[in-house]
């Protein structure tokens, strides 16, 4: 795939001084997402990633409460990262069953080829494994997984994205599953600007980082939204997550 290489300054305009936070702004469009974006940019964010993520986005507190007391101790257990982006979140959900003596298999989906070659240029992790590929292209080929997750996708998809993708995760987990995103704060957002400016050229990930806050949903707002089934909590610093436990669900049917 062509890329262009594009040197452009980093979009000022799209951080104003003083944002709306009242409402999302849904109409966004982050400079990663442009494929005509900076090859060498791209690949700078998708490393910078790894360090926001493991500041900002709270898995370890997820797998620990969430995703661990579903595992089995008995047998290998498999879980899907949808948009899995470079990768990071689904190496280190692989290292940390590792560690807790769990046998689990990842699998990293993103139809983003330029995704899909970052992650699998990084070294190897035993267990973990990427595709570029869309929750359809899986669900379409019968694909089934123990555990689905995603991680700051929710605020990228327009609605009937949105339905799809919680269509699809229910097609694919046999247990449970968890999409965890930013909650949009004038307080995150003002703390993210202040953290991220001294690298704020070197990737995209400030200014998109800026743009993904100001596109995100606050629990109340995800929660009118959120399926039947489906349930939407808060999560501290800033993080905002959308459930849903199939487990739980086949045993209230088996009850009825």
């Amino acid at each position: 795939m062509s890329r262009a290489t594009n040197t452009k300054p980093l979009a000022p305009a799209s951080t104003p001084r003083r944002p709306d936070f009242s409402r999302r702004d849904a109409g966004l469009v982050e400079l990663m997402d442009d494929p005509r974006c900076n090859a060498a940019l791209l690949d700078a964010t998708y490393r910078d990633f790894r360090v926001i993520n493991a500041l900002v986005s709270g898995w370890k507190d997820v797998y620990r409460s969430r995703i661990r007391p579903r595992l089995s101790a008995t047998r290998e257990n498999t879980l899907l990262d949808i948009g899995s982006g470079g990768g990071d979140i689904a190496r280190s959900l692989a290292r940390w069953a590792h560690r807790d003596g769990y046998r689990l298999s990842v699998t990293g989906i993103d139809p983003d080829e330029r995704a899909y070659a970052f992650a699998v240029s990084r070294p190897e992790r035993p267990g973990v494994r990427f595709e570029a590929a869309s929750s359809r292209d899986l669900v379409e080929r019968g694909d089934r997984f123990d555990i689905v997750t995603s991680n700051h996708l929710l605020h990228h998809l327009d609605d009937a994205q949105r339905a799809d993708l919680l269509a699809d995760s229910e097609a694919l987990a046999d247990r449970f599953v968890v999409h965890s995103d930013l909650e949009r704060s004038p307080v995150a957002y003002r703390a993210y600007q202040i953290a991220t400016w001294p690298v704020s050229r070197r990737s995209f990930i400030h200014v998109d980082g800026l743009l993904s806050i100001r596109r995100s949903f606050r629990v109340d707002e995800l929660a009118r939204v959120a399926p039947a089934g489906w349930t939407v909590c808060g999560q501290k610093p800033f993080r905002v997550r959308l459930e849903f436990d199939q487990a739980a669900r086949r045993r209230g049917a088996s009850h009825a």
